[in-house]
């Protein structure tokens, strides 16, 4: 699949720079995102789940939204981004990334519409941050493709301990909590991985939400397992 083929079909997927740099690795398969209800909450939510992705009250009334992927979606990565030059011979611009070690490793170098190009050169002379938010990435800078291989429904803290690996989890860490329980049975050693995820998850929720969907909370989650594509 072309890059201009993949972008035509792909949907914006957002990850911070320590998870980039885990899909990049290889060390990152899976995100977990958490479940929208319909009435805006994620509540201690009891019922049943009809068909792994759909939570229903006890009056058969579905209460979650649709999941935001399904199986065979293809992604593209937004990620924290900058523009590092421009030439006006081929309209071309190169895009740099922070989810790389060095700024040689991450460089893309595109041609781009006259639009496109009048815009870029707007944005590099009248300001110049260090980095630019993978919200505002655009998509003709997207460099990482995904491809959904399942979705499903479950709570945050279901999560396994193979799971936690495949979300990227720093393994030094895990090191680190193992080497700080009373000892070295598979009882400990889970909850050391739980308390590296626990860290991780915790990160990337606001202070002021914590209480509704951080670690603690336990909210409903989508668990969104995905393989890295190489598009030509």
């Amino acid at each position: 699949m072309t890059k201009e083929e993949a972008l035509k079909i792909a949907k914006p997927i957002l990850f911070n720079t320590e998870m980039v740099r885990a899909i990049l690795d290889g060390r990152k398969t899976v995100t977990r995102r958490i479940v929208k209800f319909i009435d805006g909450k994620n509540p201690n939510w009891t019922g049943y789940i009809k068909d792994g992705l759909t939570l229903y009250n006890g009056t058969n009334e579905p209460c979650n939204k649709k999941p935001p992927f399904k199986k065979g979606d293809y992604l593209y990565v937004r990620e924290t981004w900058n523009i590092s030059n421009m030439w006006s011979c081929g309209n071309k611009v190169t895009f740099i990334y922070r989810g790389d070690k060095s700024e040689e490793d991450s460089v893309m170098t595109i041609s781009v519409s006259d639009e496109a190009f009048d815009k870029y050169g707007e944005m590099i002379y009248s300001d110049r941050p260090e980095w630019r938010p993978s919200i505002h990435m655009p998509k003709e800078a997207a460099r990482i493709f995904l491809r959904v291989t399942d979705v499903r429904v479950e709570r945050l803290q279901e999560i396994t301990k193979d799971q936690i690996l495949e979300e990227g989890t720093n393994r030094k860490e895990i090191i680190s909590y193992i080497n700080q329980m009373p000892e070295e049975t598979e009882e400990y050693v889970i909850t050391a991985f739980r308390c590296a995820f626990f860290q991780l998850w915790d990160s990337t929720i606001k202070k002021q939400d914590l209480d509704k969907y951080g670690w603690d909370a336990n909210p409903w989650v989508w668990v969104i397992e995905f393989e890295r594509i190489e598009v030509e």
